[in-house]
């Protein structure tokens, strides 16, 4: 029992909260490269990626008999999620800390994509049998991780520039002609 919950039900939780940190994530990550702020979806992908780390954590046996890659991968992935909620929300994106949230955030949705992957060639039949060693080694599972990768890394990001001022013009006609000739020399 994980929380009330048979072991079934917390995995099941924890796979929809993944899968929903992910796609999430996803629909963030394309809204940061057409630079669009999109608060309730990156609200929402922080909340559930944040949730999945630390959910991982109550699985046996990853309950802390010895330190697994997972644990590192979660531990990675919370310290990065920390320094994308400062980002993002303690300070509001302004200057370096825009570049720094987007870094952060990206890379937290890439680890949960790589354990995504990994999982799939666990737990899917189809792909275990092309590559059916724990944890997958083979070429098939390279190949996967790394289009991933790619796709990852191969993305650019143009941050919204924050807007200059705008002077007002006003009309030409405005302005008045001034013909100093007519102008009184009094003094």
């Amino acid at each position: 029992m994980i929380l009330g919950m048979s072991l079934a039900t917390f995995t099941m939780i924890h796979v929809i909260i993944s899968l929903t940190a992910i796609v999430t994530g996803l629909v963030v990550m394309f809204g940061m490269l057409g630079s669009k702020r999109m608060p309730g979806p990156t609200a929402i992908f922080l909340m559930f990626t944040i949730l999945t780390s630390a959910s991982g954590f109550l699985i046996p046996p990853l309950l802390f008999e010895k330190p697994l890659p997972s644990h590192m991968i979660g531990i990675l992935s919370l310290v990065l999620l920390a320094i994308a909620c400062f980002a993002r929300y303690g300070m509001k994106l302004a200057g370096a800390w825009r570049w720094i949230y987007v870094l952060t955030a990206l890379v937290s949705l890439y680890l949960n994509v790589f354990v995504l992957v990994i999982q799939s060639f666990l737990k899917v039949p189809a792909l275990h049998a092309l590559a059916p060693s724990v944890p997958p080694t083979e070429p098939p599972f390279a190949v996967v991780q790394g289009i991933v990768l790619v796709l990852f890394v191969f993305r650019r990001y143009r941050p919204i520039s924050t807007p200059k001022p705008v002077r007002k013009l006003s009309h030409p006609t405005a302005y008045k002609s001034v013909n100093f000739a007519d102008q009184s020399t009094e003094l």
